[in-house]
């Protein structure tokens, strides 16, 4: 289950996502994903470190949101690629070690899936950049389980809110909170005239059935 703890918090992170183009959306022009899926929103995460204000912003609220949902973990892992210089940037703030966990183990040396010091035992916090279907998250959990750490959590900078991820992450008993949403996305970017009306009933339908849309 994802939740997004601060709507406040919510709303300006989606103000920024908007302002620095780290989310595009093209309903009359939709992108294709990797995987085929065709879709009215692009989002790219990373391009909010290359903005000190907006970088610290998201930073301050994963601690806020550690803070008080997780207490003091005793690592912050982050998921490559998108979480790992987020996730190093609270395990700074908060003083802790961090690790990060690969996509795959590697195909040489250690072949290490799981980057870094951590012990069998340790409370680890996970960061995440997107959620999407929750595929490359729920591979990071499991390698850090696979190592005997009990993962209190994950957090991410934005979901779009499929209920696969949902699913997955609900299978995984992993609560998750995700600094804003989709939804709360939408709804910033036609108040602010990003979209009409009509392209806001258009981005609804995807998130419900992305799969025919624009079919």
């Amino acid at each position: 289950m994802t939740m997004t703890p601060f709507d406040d918090a919510a709303v300006k992170i989606a103000e920024y996502l908007l302002q620095i183009k780290a989310v595009k959306l093209q309903p009359d022009q939709p992108f294709t994903w990797a995987s085929g899926l065709k879709s009215p929103i692009y989002c790219d995460n990373r391009k909010t470190l290359s903005y000190p204000q907006i970088r610290t912003f998201i930073r301050q609220q994963f601690v806020n949101v550690i803070n008080h949902h997780f207490a003091k973990p005793d690592v912050i892992a982050g998921v490559a690629t998108g979480g790992i210089a987020q996730g190093a940037l609270v395990a700074q703030d908060l003083g802790l070690p961090f690790v990060y966990v690969r996509s795959e183990a590697k195909k040489h040396g250690m072949t290490n899936m799981v980057e870094g010091e951590v012990e069998k035992g340790q409370n680890v916090v996970v960061i995440e950049d997107l959620i999407s279907t929750a595929g490359s998250s729920m591979k990071a959990i499991e390698a850090l389980r696979d190592r005997g750490c009990n993962v209190k959590g994950m957090l991410a900078i934005f979901t779009y809110g499929f209920e696969e991820a949902a699913i997955n992450l609900k299978n995984a008993n992993c609560t998750t909170y995700t600094l804003c949403d989709y939804d709360t996305l939408i709804e910033v970017a036609l108040k602010q005239n990003y979209i009409t009306e009509n392209d806001l009933e258009s981005l609804k339908q995807w998130k419900v059935d992305p799969f025919s849309w624009n079919k």
